[in-house]
């Protein structure tokens, strides 16, 4: 059985995670300190091969909850990385997915015991192999979601400010937005509920919380940032 395919070579296949996260008006990027060869002590994305038996969405999944202990991560892929020569060990293709996790949810530890620590996208340091060309696609696509729908319940905590959902759409879009516009398109996609609850830090009056509403959906026509 397969003697068909006999004639053709055989490639390992990989995934690669670019894991974002958010804290202190910063996004984040996951990385691990790379204790083996090809390219020992740089910084890598996190990442494995494909199981015989898994598909690429199965791995990424595997290895996301054994470096952060959560099984509810967002997750999508970005593309396939296919450079014959892109590691020099071997040829290996690589699938990388990005994904979005609550700092605050995820386990420390096993992320410490794993050797990865979180960097943040204003200073990052050099990567092995095409791992930059990676982030680099991963945050795009992030851009393009969060242009067209209303992306930080995977990023921000339950209840948050709007303050706080423009500051982090500003570290997604790295620039500045502005604040009345992007109130506006905000609100107009009705899928923030606002809550009897204030933050007193953000202003002497006060600032309400928000929090999103489950399972609504609605997207704008226009977009709320241009990339």
């Amino acid at each position: 059985m397969g003697e068909k395919y006999n004639k053709y070579s055989k490639y390992y296949v990989a995934v690669d995670c670019v894991i974002f996260g958010y804290t202190n008006d910063d996004l984040k990027l996951l990385l691990y300190h790379r204790g083996f060869e090809p390219a020992k002590g740089m910084w890598s994305l996190i990442g494995g091969f494909v199981g015989e038996t898994e598909s690429s969405d199965t791995a990424a999944r595997r290895i996301l909850k054994n470096i952060t202990g959560l099984d509810e991560i967002y997750l999508e892929q970005v593309q396939a990385f296919t450079e014959p020569k892109r590691d020099i060990e071997d040829r290996v293709i690589s699938i990388t997915y990005y994904a979005l996790i609550r700092i605050d949810k995820h386990n420390s530890d096993k992320v410490r015991e794993n050797g990865a620590h979180w960097w943040s996208m204003k200073a990052l340091p050099a990567f092995i192999f095409d791992h930059k060309e990676m982030v680099d696609k991963a945050l795009e696509k992030l851009q393009l979601k969060a242009g067209l729908e209303l992306v930080g319940s995977e990023l921000l905590p339950d209840k948050f400010t709007l303050l706080q959902l423009r500051k982090l759409y500003e570290a997604i879009f790295q620039k500045e937005l502005d604040t009345g516009n992007f109130r506006k398109k905000v609100l107009s996609l009705k899928v923030l509920q606002r809550l009897d609850e204030k933050n007193t830090t953000e202003s002497r009056r006060g600032a309400y919380y928000f929090k999103f509403i489950e399972g609504a959906k609605e997207k704008s026509f226009e977009r709320i940032v241009k990339i």
